[in-house]
C-alpha cells in the first residue's frame, strides 16, 4: 500500500486543522491506521491510531479530548482531525498501516508509511 499525507499548515494556536491520508494500491481496509508526529530532535510518537473497520481508537494522552482519527474506507482515506492547536504540537505529522493483527500501538507495528506532513502551530 501507497500512502500519500495531505492537510498540513501554518495555523495559531488555539485553531484547527484537519490532516488527510489517501491510500493506494492496496485497500485500506485491510490495515490498522496510525498517525505518527517527530518534531526536531525528538522521537517520532504515536499520536492516533484506528484499527481495522474503526473498532477501536487510541490517542496519546497529550492529544486526548482535542483530535480525532478517522477513517473512511469507502474512499480509501485516512483523517486527522486536530482543534485546540497548541504550540508543541508543532511537527511533521506521518501516517502509517499497519497489518499485524493483534498489535497496533507500537511504531515497530506499522510498516507502510506516507511521507509527512508538516504542521507549524504559531503562539
Amino acid at each position: 500500500v501507497q500512502l500519500q499525507a495531505s492537510g498540513g499548515g501554518v495555523v495559531e494556536a488555539g485553531g484547527s486543522l484537519r490532516l488527510s491520508c489517501a491510500a493506494s494500491g492496496r485497500p485500506l481496509r485491510k490495515y490498522d491506521m496510525g498517525w505518527f508526529r517527530q518534531a526536531p530532535g525528538k522521537e517520532r510518537e504515536l499520536v492516533a491510531a484506528i484499527t481495522r473497520y474503526g473498532r477501536n481508537t487510541h490517542y496519546a494522552d497529550s492529544v486526548q479530548g482535542r483530535f480525532i482519527i478517522s477513517r473512511d474506507d469507502a474512499v480509501n482515506t485516512l483523517y486527522l482531525q486536530m482543534d485546540s492547536l497548541r504550540p508543541e504540537d508543532a511537527a511533521v505529522y506521518y501516517c502509517a498501516a499497519g497489518d499485524r493483527f493483534g498489535s497496533w500501538l507500537s511504531r515497530d507495528d506499522y510498516d507502510y508509511w506516507g511521507q509527512g506532513t508538516l504542521v507549524t502551530v504559531s503562539s
